[in-house]
């Protein structure tokens, strides 16, 4: 019996210490699981922290790709309006060299050859256009109207003949066709500054009503001034009236032929040259 006492203590006591080697084991393992998740969530935060990151970046990039497709785009547009001072003085944006050239494709090629420089190829731009809007075809041969551009400024010299009766400043009917033309492009661009200029020869004038060659010119020119105003609606503050006398001459005044030359109005239309160009596009 007292075997069997031994026996039975021994039994229990052998199995309390395997229990307690398992729980041992069993609290190691839980220790080590809970240190692998304690890593795993730091690693977790980490890859998350990281990806926020690279999140934050590709933000940054995504903006500064958008902001250099509009620097870009802004500088093109920049380039376009960007004014050039050329060797001969011309000035001229590349948007209006861009119109120049699309224009030029239309000039006689003659002509186009006789352009040595951008200014000359300005010149022919422009008169091509103008005289397109004008459209001096319909107007008799022996009258003169020439066109031309200095930098940003645009010429109409329009012969006497056109406009007035000899010594007088009263425009004369014939006058009507050409005026209506110019006064439609200048009512259809308000950027428009327009300064008529009149100019006579060296001939001295007295009458009644003129007094000398100052004032025959600046009669002229005002007579010009009032005609597009009242009779063609154009905006009188886009209107200057000045005169010249005979002190502006093209040629010298020692000929029938070159005093008739230097008899003439000087229309000088002032815009903003591209839009001009674009203007003249639009006719």
């Amino acid at each position: 019996m007292k075997k069997i006492s031994i026996l039975l203590i021994a039994a229990i006591v052998l199995s309390s210490c395997v229990s307690k080697k398992k729980y041992l084991a069993l609290e190691q393992e839980n220790g080590e699981i809970k240190s692998q998740l304690t890593k795993t969530t730091v690693a977790k935060e980490e890859l998350e922290s990281k990806f926020a990151k690279i999140q934050e970046r590709v933000t940054v990039y995504n903006s500064k790709i958008s902001s250099l497709n509009e620097d870009v785009e802004g500088l093109k547009i920049e380039n376009d309006i960007k004014l050039n001072v050329n060797a001969d003085g011309t000035v001229i944006s590349n948007e209006s060299k861009r119109r120049m050239l699309a224009t030029l494709e239309n000039v006689d090629s003659t002509k186009l050859a006789e352009a040595k420089t951008l200014k000359d190829s300005m010149n022919l731009a422009v008169q091509y256009n103008l005289e397109k809007t004008i459209n001096t075809s319909d107007l008799n041969e022996d009258e003169d109207i020439s066109v031309n551009i200095n930098e940003t400024v645009v010429m109409i010299s329009i012969s006497d003949k056109m406009l007035f009766n000899s010594g007088s400043y009263r425009i004369s009917n014939k006058a009507n066709k050409i005026l209506q033309k110019l006064a439609d492009v200048i009512n259809s661009e308000e950027s428009i500054d327009v300064m008529v200029e009149g100019h006579t020869d060296s001939r001295t004038i007295n009458t009644e009503k003129v007094s000398d060659n100052w004032d025959l010119s600046v009669l002229r020119a005002t007579s010009v001034v009032r005609k597009l105003q009242n009779k063609y609606r154009v905006n009188p503050a886009q209107l200057i009236a000045s005169g010249r006398s005979s002190h502006q001459p093209l040629v010298e005044n020692d000929s029938r032929e070159n005093r008739s030359k230097n008899r003439r109005t000087r229309i000088i239309l002032m815009p903003n040259i591209d839009k001009f160009f674009a203007l003249m596009e639009a006719k």
